[in-house]
């Protein structure tokens, strides 16, 4: 069971701006055939539009570990959370950032968690993850973290 789930989607703007691709594959393709054009200026967005759905990663805390995209850590293994939003989360993505760290971005998705890892034998200092509920999710963490003890 999820205690946390969240899908990062794609930002409502990724999805409008996209749609540029109607008018510029119309615009190629009217010399040739506008009908054509047409049908290939809508399977062309269609296309787009699957491929932001589709590769949007997912944050789940269950009651024994955190999943982020394809990866995975047992709570056992990770310290203390921080959220940062605004000019702090800037900081966090950037002039703070530890270069070993592992990453969950989404440039269009402004807060941040960090999650210290905790295992010896992992080369990552902390995971930082994007996330639109920074304190959300971090009082989800802490909460499964102590029930996990």
């Amino acid at each position: 069971m999820d205690l946390y789930r969240e899908r990062l989607y794609a930002a409502p703007w990724l999805f409008i701006s996209s749609a540029l691709v109607i008018p510029i594959t119309i615009l190629i393709l009217a010399p040739i055939d506008l009908a054509v054009g047409i049908v290939v200026s809508i399977i062309f967005y269609a296309a787009i539009v699957a491929a932001f759905i589709l590769s949007a990663p997912t944050i789940r805390v269950t009651a024994t570990e955190l999943f982020a995209g394809r990866a995975r850590i047992p709570l056992s293994l990770i310290g203390q959370p921080a959220g940062y939003t605004g000019e702090e989360a800037s900081l966090q993505r950037g002039q703070r950032l530890d270069a070993r760290a592992w990453l969950l971005m989404r440039g269009f998705i402004s807060g941040v968690v960090t999650v210290p890892v905790l295992d010896p034998d992992d080369p990552a200092p902390y995971w930082l993850l994007s996330t639109r509920n920074p304190d959300q999710l971090v009082r989800v963490l802490d909460e499964a973290r102590l029930a996990s003890s």
